[in-house]
């Protein structure tokens, strides 16, 4: 028997789209000869997370009238994610359902019993857990029905859910053992570093302990800032797999229960944070209905990769790159900048903010008369190029990238109305250390400096004051991304990472910037993640907190 697992890729809301792309993938699994249609999580309002568009009763009546329609002129059997209204009753007015098709009608539907409430899920604050299995017989199997994190429970299947030590008093695979022939999880699960060969040592433990094949069918694209990687599969009781579907890449995967296949290679993990970003923006644009990318290129490393990135998710064609040289700018910062752009061959204006920042001291001079230079004037600076990377952003219809990383928005080192400035943050999840390996990676993979050695060899600088370097301000990269990791990530005091054997007054530092930073990154682009704790919906943290 074979079965189709469709690796979708729409936009949230977008229902019609959604229908077309399900009854697509239907034709392509009756021409592919199999028996029954699997979508993911939510497929049929256009993904996963919704969030409050599901208070909009009009949009979720019109989805699931949408649903019913699926179930009626499908070609062949299907399990459809969905949002099922409900009747009122105690609890939310919804449920993440994933609904069973056959025959004209929905034959049965499974609504999702564990709703996760952490990190970047909010599935408690939408949705009605679900109080019972459900096992439905389709194409002469018998089917036990899960959602997502209906199997991610550790205390049951002993793994360790990605970013969480949460238990479940709720076994949802216990009525499923002996009981399947067949166990499918429609999911959404968003990616970060390594998750993918977990998720395939999860796959495996659950189809060992239910003793039946488990198909796996996950969400692909990007969604704001979380990115979906798809890797769908279906994994046999012994570990055998029998699908392996393509990661980053939409599509139907076609499994043969009857035909075992060779184990995926797992991906190599700078090549797959490089995939992830490529489709965070190219998703991010065409769902926005952007079509141009502008960015500041400074000659240094960050902007560097992050042109990079966005010629290899857009085109050339579509990165502008502008040059701000200011007072203090180093004229190998430039030559490095015009070396980028030239070798990844995308068009530049050259902006100098020079004499708008004499312009501005000298409307300034009554206010800071008297007063030594200080920060004031570095982020004056900062924000001028702000200034012009946003006008030119306007004038040209284009989306302005921020070029900051994650050590630098962890700490602060970073000027609000001035670098900030953007609809998104491709690199926020990356420290400093993993900009650079990842800017190696990029030119080992080309066989060229595709972004120049100068650029990730020359000391970290802002240029923002004469002679400057990063390290005036804070410890060097590679000590203080192991501080802020031990900090964010794993989530260590201030006196555990001392005890780990960092410096006392450096730890104390940095946590302390950490913690009054927090107001910048309240108002910063959203920050596409790759990592099991980045800034933005995962990290809620208040401004006005005791900072000690």
């Amino acid at each position: 028997m074979k079965l189709a697992l469709a690796q979708l890729d729409t936009v949230i809301g977008d229902l019609d789209a959604a229908a077309a792309a399900i009854r697509r993938a239907a034709d392509q699994a009756i021409a592919a000869g199999a028996s029954l249609l699997i979508t993911p999580e939510l497929a049929a309002f256009g993904g996963y997370p919704p969030r409050d568009l599901l208070e909009r009763p009009a949009l979720v009546a019109r989805q699931w009238q949408l649903v019913q329609e699926l179930a009626r002129t499908l070609p062949l059997p299907a399990l459809i994610g969905c949002v099922e209204p409900l009747e009122p009753g105690a609890g939310n007015a919804h449920a993440n359902a994933l609904v069973a098709c056959a025959d004209g009608r929905i034959v049965g539907s499974y609504h999702k019993r564990l709703l996760p409430n952490y990190d970047v899920f909010d599935d408690a604050r939408y949705y009605r857990a679900g109080s019972a299995p459900l096992i439905v017989t389709l194409a002469g199997l018998r089917i036990g029905l899960t959602v997502c994190e209906d199997i991610w429970n550790d205390a049951l299947i002993g793994l360790r859910s990605v970013g969480s030590s949460l238990r479940y008093a709720v076994d949802p695979l216990r009525e499923l053992v002996g009981a399947c022939d067949l166990v499918v999880n429609v999911s959404a699960s968003p990616y970060q570093a390594g998750k993918p060969a977990l998720r395939h040592q999860l796959v495996a433990t659950v189809a060992k302990r239910v003793g039946a094949p488990v198909a796996y069918c996950n969400q692909v694209g990007a969604h704001d800032e979380l990115l979906f990687d798809g890797g769908s599969c279906v994994i046999g009781a012994g570990g055998q797999f029998f699908a392996a579907g393509p990661r980053w890449s939409a599509g139907v995967v076609i499994a043969d229960l009857n035909a075992p296949i060779a184990p995926p290679v797992e991906p190599l993990p700078l090549a797959d944070v490089h995939a992830a970003l490529i489709c965070g923006i190219r998703d991010y644009c065409a769902k926005t209905r952007q079509k141009q990318i502008v960015l500041g290129l400074s000659g240094g490393i960050d902007s560097a990769l992050v042109a990079a990135l966005a010629v290899d998710a857009l085109g050339a064609d579509q990165v502008i790159g502008l040059l701000m040289p200011g007072p203090y700018s180093s004229v190998g910062s430039v030559t490095d900048a015009q070396a980028l752009a030239e070798r990844l061959k995308i068009r530049t204006h050259t902006l100098p903010i020079t004499a708008g920042f004499d312009t501005m001291l000298n409307e300034l001079a009554p206010v800071f008369a008297g007063r030594a230079p200080d920060v004031a004037e570095e982020n004056l600076q900062s924000r001028l190029r702000g200034v012009l990377v946003m006008a030119v952003a306007n004038k040209l219809s284009a989306m302005a990238l921020t070029t900051g990383n994650k050590s630098e928005l962890a700490v602060g080192y970073c000027t609000i109305y001035g670098d900030m400035n953007g609809g998104l943050a491709p690199i926020g999840d990356l420290y400093k250390t993993e900009v650079w390996a990842l800017s190696r990676h990029l030119n080992a993979v080309a066989g060229s400096e595709r972004i120049p050695l100068a650029s990730i060899d020359k000391p970290p600088s802002a240029e923002l004051r004469p002679d400057q370097t990063d390290q005036d301000s804070l410890p060097p990269y590679p000590e203080l991304d192991r501080i802020l990791f031990g900090f964010l990530e794993r989530q260590q005091s201030v006196d555990e990472l001392i005890a780990a054997g960092e410096h006392a007054a450096t730890v104390r530092r940095i946590v302390r910037l950490v913690e009054i930073s927090e107001f910048k990154r309240r108002q910063s682009a959203p920050v596409l993640r790759v990592s099991g704790k980045a800034f933005g919906v995962g990290r809620r943290m208040p401004v006005a907190r005791f900072i000690p």
